[in-house]
Parts: C-alpha cells; sequence; structure tokens
C-alpha cells in the first residue's frame, strides 16, 4: 500500500509545475478545512473534510469550498499536491452534524513534513499537521499520563509532575481514604479501613469496584496487543524500573483492589471520597465506603486473573502476580457462592446517604455478564476445564450472541472475541462469537461496515450520547480486530476506517476541535481548553488554557457531544447561575454540535458534556496505541 501511494504521489507532484510556491503569510485558524491536527502516517488514508455549516449554532457561517485545494509545506511554503474536493453525497445535509461536506484527498502525499491545507481561491488554511512514521507517539504519552494525575493519595511533583499541577498528597486526613468509614457504621471507628489508592474514576475523587476493573482490564489487553509500544520512560515515579509504565500504572489499580478485598474472597463496591477539592489536597470530608457485591467480586476477579497472566512475565512481579492469582480465585469463588448480593450505592435505603456521582451496580438480569467476564481471565490465567464449562454455560443461557446486534452486546463481544482467540477456546463457541461480531459490521445501526462513510467525517455513530468520546473510539478499535481480515464479508480497508474514528477524536469534525485536553504544545491549534473536574474547577486557576493562570493538563478526553445534555429541572428558578436560557451550544444543536468547553458545576451541570473519565480514556488509548510505533528514545 506504501509503495501504491508512493508512487501516487510522484505522479501529484507532477500536477503542479516546479512545485510553486505558496503565499506565506499566516492565516487564521480555519473551521471550514478540518484535518487530523497531530498528522498522519504516510501511508494512511489522508482526507481533510470542507465543511459548510447549515444548521446549528454556526449555521450563519456558511462556506462553499474553491475548485482547487492544496497541500503546502509549512517550511518551504511549497505547494506538493493539489486537486479538487468532492462533495460528500451530491451536496446533502447530514443530519448528525447539520453540515453539507467535500472530501479533499490528499493520500498521495506520503513525504514526512510539516504541512497544512490551503483553499487556493478563499485562502483558507487547516491547521497545520505532520507527516510522519510516528506522529501520535507524543500523544500516547500525555494520555498514559491523565492515569498519573488521576492517581489517588499520592503527591503531584516534578519532576513527574509539571510544576503547573503539582500538589501534595490527597485525602490523607483523619478519617478520609486511610480511615475509611462503613456508609451505615459512620460513627463506628472499628470500621475504619485503609483504603487509599488508586485512580479518581472521572472529575470526582470516587472509586468504583466494577468500573476501575474494567479499566484494568483494558490496560493489560492494550499492552499486549501492542507491548512494544508501551516503554519504560512516560515519567511517571516507577519510569527506569525495568517494568513498562503502562504495566506500572496497571498495579497501582490493582494495589488497591487488594485493598477492597476482604479475607473471605468479597469485594467492596465502592469508595466515596467526594466531588470537591481545589486542589485535592484541600478537601477535608470523610472518606466512606460500601459493602461487598457480587458483581464488583466477579469484577474484580477478572482484574485479578489478567493482571497476574501478564505481570507473572516480569521477575520482579511473579510473587505479585501469584498473589493475584490467589485473589482472582477466591473472589470468584465467593461471588459463585453468593449470586445475588447487591450495593446499590444510590438506594433509598440509606435515606439521603448516597456515595459516588453515579450507580454502578448491576441488575439481577446483569449480573451473569459480569460472572462471564470473571470466567474468561481465570480460564486463560489457569486453563481449568471448570472455568471453561461455565463459559459455554453462561454463553448459552446469556443472549448475547442471539437475536438482534444490539449496543449493549458490543459491549460485551470484546471479552468474547478475546475468548474466541484463545487456542484452548471451544470451537463451537469462537465460531459463534465471530459470526456474531461480522453481524456487526453488516449491521448499519452499530457499525455499518461500508456504511460507516454515511458520516461525512468518516466516523459513523448510530447515535450520539453521554461520553460519545468512548464510543468512538470503542467503534473504531472494533475495526482493527485481525480476524476482521479472515472473515467473509467483512469491510475493505477496515484498518482505514479504525483510522479515521482516530482522526475524528483529534480534529475531524464539525467544531474542528481535538477532544483531547491543552494539546497545543503538542501540534493541535484547538484543542480543548477547559472541562469539569473538582481539581481544575470552575472558577479555579486551572479552569481555562487561555484565560486562567495555569490551564489543565494536557491529555484528557472529555465526554463529547451529547445532544441529551440539560440542565437541572428546576432552572431557571433554582438558582441565579442558571441564567435566562441553557448554554446553546451544547443544547439544542445538531447532535455532532452538542458541546462546548465549560466547566460550570451543579446546576448547570457541564459534566454531562466535558467531565474526563478513565472509561473514556482506556478506549481512546486502546485505539490510539494501534497506530503508534515504539520510538529510538523519546525527546523531551
Amino acid at each position: 500500500m506504501a509503495n501504491k501511494l508512493g508512487l501516487v504521489a510522484i505522479l501529484g507532484a507532477l500536477m503542479v509545475p516546479n512545485a510553486a510556491a505558496a503565499p506565506c503569510a499566516q492565516q487564521s485558524f480555519s473551521h471550514f478545512v478540518v484535518v487530523d491536527q497531530f498528522g498522519y502516517q504516510p501511508g494512511m488514508a489522508k482526507i481533510a473534510v470542507i465543511r459548510s455549516p447549515v444548521k446549528g449554532f454556526d449555521a450563519a457561517q456558511s462556506f462553499t469550498p474553491g475548485p482547487l485545494y492544496q497541500v503546502v509545506e509549512q517550511g518551504s511554503c511549497k505547494v506538493v499536491y493539489e486537486g479538487a474536493p468532492k462533495p460528500w453525497k451530491d451536496g446533502a445535509i447530514d443530519p448528525s452534524s447539520g453540515d453539507r461536506a467535500w472530501h479533499f484527498d490528499f493520500s498521495a502525499v506520503t513525504a514526512p513534513g510539516r504541512y497544512v491545507i490551503r483553499d487556493h481561491d478563499k485562502n483558507e488554511i487547516s491547521g497545520a499537521f505532520t507527516i510522519a512514521a510516528n506522529p501520535y507517539r507524543e500523544v500516547l504519552v500525555q494520555a498514559v499520563r491523565f492515569f498519573y494525575y488521576q492517581r489517588a493519595n499520592t503527591p503531584k511533583a516534578p519532576p513527574f509532575a509539571d510544576p503547573r499541577w503539582s500538589d501534595t498528597a490527597d485525602h490523607i486526613g483523619p478519617r478520609q481514604d486511610k480511615a475509611a468509614r462503613h456508609l451505615m457504621k459512620k460513627d463506628d471507628p472499628s470500621t475504619e479501613r485503609d483504603l487509599s489508592g488508586g485512580w479518581w474514576d472521572a472529575g470526582d475523587f470516587n472509586r468504583y469496584t466494577n468500573w476501575h476493573s474494567d479499566y484494568i482490564i483494558s490496560l493489560i489487553a492494550t499492552y499486549n496487543e501492542n507491548p512494544a509500544v508501551f516503554t519504560d520512560d512516560f515519567n511517571i515515579p516507577e519510569s527506569g524500573n525495568g517494568i513498562p509504565d503502562l504495566l506500572d500504572e496497571v498495579k497501582w489499580g490493582t494495589d488497591w483492589l487488594i485493598k477492597m478485598q476482604n479475607p473471605d474472597g468479597s469485594v467492596l463496591a465502592i469508595l466515596h471520597a467526594g466531588m470537591v477539592g481545589s486542589p485535592p489536597s484541600s478537601a477535608t470530608n470523610p472518606s466512606y465506603y460500601g459493602g461487598p457485591s457480587t458483581s464488583a467480586s466477579y469484577s474484580a476477579a477478572a482484574a485479578f486473573a489478567t493482571a497476574a497472566k501478564t505481570l507473572a512475565r516480569y521477575p520482579a512481579l511473579k510473587v505479585y502476580a501469584a498473589d493475584l492469582a490467589s485473589r482472582a480465585k477466591r473472589a470468584y469463588a465467593w461471588a459463585e457462592a453468593h449470586p445475588d448480593v447487591t450495593f446499590f450505592n444510590k438506594s433509598p435505603a440509606y435515606g439521603d446517604q448516597t456515595l459516588g456521582g453515579g450507580e454502578q451496580e448491576y441488575s439481577a438480569k446483569e449480573r451473569p455478564t459480569r460472572a462471564l467476564l470473571a470466567a474468561i481471565y481465570l480460564y486463560e490465567l489457569t486453563g481449568e476445564a471448570a472455568y471453561q464449562s461455565r463459559i459455554a454455560a453462561l454463553v448459552e443461557a446469556l443472549p448475547l450472541l442471539d437475536g438482534r446486534f444490539s449496543t449493549p452486546d458490543a459491549v460485551w463481544l470484546q471479552p468474547l472475541l478475546h475468548y474466541a482467540g484463545l487456542k484452548s477456546a471451544r470451537r463451537d463457541i469462537a465460531e459463534q462469537i465471530h459470526a456474531k461480531f461480522l453481524s456487526g459490521f453488516r449491521a448499519p445501526a452499530i457499525y455499518g461496515g461500508e456504511a460507516a462513510t454515511a458520516n461525512p467525517y468518516l466516523a459513523y455513530l448510530p447515535a450520539y450520547f453521554w461520553g460519545s468520546s468512548k464510543e468512538i473510539s470503542r467503534q473504531g478499535f472494533f475495526f482493527l480486530n485481525p480476524k476482521l481480515d479472515s472473515l467473509e464479508g467483512a469491510p475493505a480497508d477496515a484498518e482505514s476506517y479504525a483510522a479515521h474514528y482516530l482522526h475524528y477524536l483529534h480534529g475531524v469534525n464539525p467544531l474542528a476541535k481535538v477532544y483531547l485536553s491543552n494539546m497545543g504544545s503538542f501540534g493541535a491549534e484547538n484543542s480543548v481548553d477547559e472541562f469539569y473536574h473538582a481539581w481544575f474547577a470552575e472558577g479555579s486557576r486551572w479552569q481555562n488554557v487561555k484565560t486562567s493562570p495555569l490551564g489543565p493538563p494536557p491529555g484528557f478526553l472529555v465526554g463529547g457531544p451529547n445532544p441529551s445534555y440539560d440542565w437541572e429541572k428546576a432552572c431557571p428558578g433554582l438558582d441565579a447561575r442558571c441564567g435566562s436560557a441553557r448554554l446553546s451550544p451544547p443544547y439544542g444543536q445538531p447532535p455532532q454540535k452538542s458541546y462546548a468547553d465549560f466547566s460550570a458545576s451543579y446546576p448547570i451541570d457541564s459534566w454531562q458534556v466535558t467531565e474526563p473519565s478513565a472509561g473514556y480514556q482506556v478506549e481512546y488509548i486502546r485505539l490510539l496505541a494501534h497506530f503508534v510505533s515504539a520510538p529510538e528514545k523519546i525527546v523531551r
């Protein structure tokens, strides 16, 4: 493919007599010509999207492209390629964005360099981008460092933390994380437990066992898919210890899960540390934990098991990994013996006492999916027939592989595909899973295969909702499954589809917005300036990259467009901060334009749109890592 594109590049250059120079005057960043602001690998399909707003907040800013578009080398100002933009769907208006669009395909340009796209007649200039063998390497480093900044109860200090985002240890005072008490026994000091560690889940300081376990599972999978990418020099406290820094983060997560496990094998469901504190070390509220649950125990068993298998490869972690394996078996055994123990952290049974900012418990109908997750990773770890038999029984009992393909099934398709990829997996079950996987690409409501181009920005989603950036990453990653190439009827050039989902998050979207925070130092001209987070809160010195002294740190992936966004129902009478009308955008916009950089807390509730989450971050890192290669050396 690369050789073919190289030939096209030569032919393209011949189309530009004497590599004519273009005007070099600095132009303002164009929101009409959108590209991946970090860049492209030489062999990638490269498509700039030219947009004309028709509906939404920017509808008055219509734009019609000129007949000639050029790729201009930024340093020399030479035109290296030119061609005509092609209308998307004959000039149709895309309902999800409210835009009319054109595509300018410059895949023929493969020479490394720094470029812009220029509309020759209108003199609109895209953001600058790089063509290089490894354009996303430093983006990956910053995205992984999200977890360092989200570590609980530990100082963030130079040289590991930038001085702008330094803080002393948080939530370590009396009755905080190191002496948390049971929610229902707040006045009983005998319930105090050291539950410190782990990662803050999102913009709050809480930790949820079910979700925390999922993050560990995803990080392990990401490492195993591209181990050479994750080196030992991401500038965290463990860097240089001979273990890849991503696995150091995994251990940070499993260390916390260990503290959440009871001697009988059960695992506590949640630690509540609050949602206020800027900086986090200033928080003084007490911490509380909830009881054990079946789902939390299954989830932790799965996380312990998959971490045990991978960490055991490192001699320094063999004893630790063996302990994780033992813990996985005990957690699973307890959950199997106690299939209906729940902890709904927002249950009316607690009166006005609730824990956390989101409900993470599973219904009776859903809990068997947690059993399936644990059985899959314990079978991979041990090879024991009992776990495979449990997998078979659960697959037969659950509707995951039956009936119409639906979005919830897609969530469970990934661990099922992991099982199907094991050499010792039952062939009949593996074949069912692979068939179900392919059916997703035949169903336009899920992936759509060739129908992915139904979105002019080349990253099709059937719907946009809270956390759409997570779904964009997940959808893109499904195109990378190695089984896809061997399945009859699979979409052609699936890797290019996956890359388009990445490009969407990097700026190829209706807002020309990189949905990562503060990435100006890493090549993005229009990244997230402000988001909801207790540390980087509205009114703090970290609020906004452009208007506050410090701004938030780089690399945090926000939730993204959410057309269901609304303020609290009692606004505007509830609070003067409501004002007289909802903030628009994000309110009342086409789905892809239902976004704005803002950090307003209750009752404006910006967290519906801009809050980052470890759950979003792991899906993005997993997609991004596929397009990164190991460097000879990271230069800082």
